[in-house]
């Protein structure tokens, strides 16, 4: 049998240090994992390499797609209804008449209101079109009638009637022509892929199908691969979807940064095998989830994003948060396009610095773990020595002959992250988050993460610029393993409380915190 052509993502030994600091080491040896095979499933040679679906790489977040519809609804309807009391009463807004604002003022909280109470905002591409419309006009053509009857009630003068009546109907266009756009849009997004999350299933089940059948029907699921730990019992595919190998075929794949969610899909009363499959899995960035056969459940009569949520348990993580990463994302442009406007004279200066004090190129660029784990590029002021030799990165130490004069400086007051500004108005980093560690770090000569059985839990958000550890001293090298230990609880600490005023706290504090230290090596 000829070997497989490679056209997508495949699994292969992971290169130790590169991008597996999710390992859990009690459990999957690193050993063990260094000279994973590649795998093999049934009616497949060693020899073969298995290709497995091409995770979906830009995607759309669509529940902030949704919140975006609703406000372009409310916007045009309350444009048009300001108009039209302006227009009825003759007078500026805030000298009409209270029988005249009323009416007109809660025709657009009430006909979005309507709309999303019938499912208008929901998308579910088996509702049959005919039900769909019929549900919206008749939502639409109610609420205005109650509108009007409301205006007769509180005897609003026939001329301002008339113009809430003209107001209703131009609205009630309006809307059907945009939520005719809305249904195009989500349907192209939706048929390409960018509305569907990247999912990896664990357990070749009959579970397992109808997520698959459901993932291809609506297009909320992108199921990338099934992993199943039962080698003579796993087909070669469920449904469409190759079966991947094992568990640890899963911990060794390197396009793993790129899943959203695992969903175990082993029957829930199985729960000796749940809970080691969940013992492996949770040290994972990414959420994990149990399905739970509920008696009485069928997926097929579901929509998706119920099964998503309701009959799933979270084993570990939790359900991402849209509209709270797309306001951090906000927050992060607005505030380091400010601080770097600021700071651009001072990175001018420190630039010319060192190329005046040591031989080399200005920036430093090192490889460091991202969301999810990802290897993302991090840049800094170079502040030591340039040094080709090969091997394990040594974290710097007190009187550390490889840094310059300048370095320590820049060092001590942490003036050589400012070119990291770069990397968060890029998105591979956050102003506020843990701080990224750079690969194949070692603490007292053994990897770090191979120290902290959830180390990777601090990889569910964005590396940050600054961080909750920081602030609460933990910062610099880690010599101990208790220092890992520290340094990662206080990272999920973060995690747990992240916010627009708690990152804004974090940075406040982060100034007088990093110059008042002088002890910490850095």
């Amino acid at each position: 049998m000829s070997t497989r052509k490679k056209n997508s993502s495949t699994l292969k030994s992971p290169n130790p240090g590169q991008d597996h600091g999710s390992v859990n080491t009690a459990l999957v040896p690193s050993a063990r994992l260094a000279d994973a095979p590649q795998f093999t499933t049934t009616g497949i040679t060693d020899t073969e390499v298995l290709t497995i679906a091409e995770p979906r790489q830009a995607r759309l977040m669509k529940t902030l797609i949704i919140r975006s519809f609703q406000s372009i609804d409310a916007l045009v309807v309350a444009i048009i209804a300001v108009f039209g009391c302006i227009m009825a009463s003759g007078v500026p807004l805030a000298q009409a008449a209270f029988g005249i604002v009323v009416p007109f003022l809660a025709l657009p909280f009430m006909l979005v209101w309507g709309l999303a109470a019938v499912g208008a905002y929901r998308f579910d591409f088996r509702e049959k079109l005919v039900f769909r419309w019929g549900k919206t006009i008749g939502i639409t053509l109610g609420i205005l009638a109650f509108v009007l009857i409301g205006a007769r009630a509180v005897n609003m003068p026939d001329p301002a009637f008339s113009v809430l009546a003209l107001a209703g109907g131009l609205a009630l266009v309006i809307l059907l022509a945009l939520q005719v756009s809305y249904s195009a849009l989500v349907r192209y997004w939706s048929r390409i892929g960018m509305l569907a999350s990247n999912v990896i299933i664990v357990g070749a089940t009959d579970n397992a199908k109808r997520l698959i059948r459901q993932g291809a029907q609506c297009k909320d699921l992108n199921v990338v691969a099934v992993f199943d730990d039962r080698a003579s019992r796993r087909p070669g595919k469920v449904e469409t979807v190759p079966v991947a190998g094992g568990i640890k075929d899963l911990l060794a794949w390197d396009g793993l940064h790129t899943i959203d969610q695992i969903i175990i899909t082993v029957t829930s009363t199985a729960s000796r095998r749940v809970n080691e499959l969940v013992d492996q899995l949770r040290a994972l960035p990414q959420e994990v989830v149990l399905f739970m056969d509920i008696d009485g459940f069928n997926p097929e009569q579901a929509r998706l994003t119920e099964i998503a949520r309701s009959p799933m348990a979270y084993m570990s993580g939790a359900p991402r948060n849209e509209l709270k990463i797309f306001t951090k994302r906000v927050q992060d442009l607005v505030f380091a396009s400010g601080m770097v406007m600021v700071f651009a004279p001072v990175m001018a200066v420190i630039a010319l610095l060192i190329r005046l004090d040591s031989p080399g190129p200005v920036l430093f660029r090192q490889k460091r773990h991202g969301f999810n784990n990802k290897i993302i590029e991090v840049w800094k002021f170079r502040s030591m020595r340039v040094d080709d030799s090969e091997g394990p990165i040594q974290q710097v130490q007190r009187n550390d002959a490889r840094v310059t004069r300048l370095g320590r400086f820049l060092r001590r007051t942490s003036l050589d992250e400012l070119p990291q500004l770069f990397n968060v108005l890029m998105g591979s980093m956050s102003l506020v988050g843990p701080r990224p560690h750079a690969v194949g770090m070692r603490t007292d000569n053994i990897e770090s993460w191979k120290l902290v059985a959830h180390y990777a839990h601090r990889h569910r958000v964005k590396p940050g610029l600054t961080g909750w550890a920081q602030i609460n001293g933990s910062r610099g090298p880690l010599d101990t393993a208790e220092d890992v230990r520290t340094r990662v609880r206080f990272d999920v600490a973060y995690i747990r409380r992240a916010g627009f005023w708690f990152d804004l706290w974090i940075m406040l504090k982060t100034g007088p915190c990093l110059l008042g230290d002088s002890e910490t090596i850095r």
